[in-house]
C-alpha cells in the first residue's frame, strides 16, 4: 500500500530496512545471487583502479552492479511465480526465462564493456 503525505525519515529509514531485508533475503536463498555479488565485490573496487577517467570507472563499476539488480529483480520474479502457480504452467516458466535471460545479458555487458575498454591498453 502506498504512503500518504510527507515522506519523513522514519519512511526513508523504513525502506532502507526493507531493501537491507531484501538483500539478506537474496544472500541467503539465491546462490547466483551470492556468486553475482561476489564477482561485483572483485570487479567494483579493480574497475575504480582499472578505469582511465570517470566515465571508464563508471562504465566498469556499473555493469556488475547492474547484473546484481537484475538478479533481485529475476529472484523476486521467480519467487512470486512459485507462490502463485506451484505446478509447471508455460506461462510462469516464459517468464522465469525471461528473467533469467536479462541477467545473462548484462553479464554479457559486463564482459563487452571489460573488453572494450582494457583490451585495447593490454595488445
Amino acid at each position: 500500500m502506498p504512503a500518504e503525505g510527507f515522506r519523513g525519515p522514519r519512511q526513508v529509514w523504513n525502506a532502507f530496512r526493507w531493501s537491507m531485508k531484501g538483500l539478506r533475503a537474496a544472500w541467503r536463498h539465491e546462490a547466483s545471487f551470492r556468486l553475482e555479488a561476489m564477482l561485483a565485490l572483485v570487479l567494483v573496487p579493480l574497475g575504480l583502479w582499472l578505469g582511465d577517467g570517470g566515465v571508464e570507472k563508471l562504465l566498469l563499476v556499473l555493469a556488475p552492479l547492474l547484473v546484481l539488480s537484475a538478479e533481485l529483480l529475476n529472484s523476486a520474479i521467480e519467487a512470486v511465480v512459485d507462490k502463485v502457480s506451484p505446478e509447471f504452467n508455460e506461462l510462469a516458466g516464459r517468464a522465469k526465462d525471461m528473467g533469467s535471460a536479462a541477467v545473462f545479458v548484462l553479464l554479457v555487458l559486463v564482459v563487452l564493456s571489460w573488453a572494450l575498454i582494457l583490451a585495447p591498453r593490454w595488445l
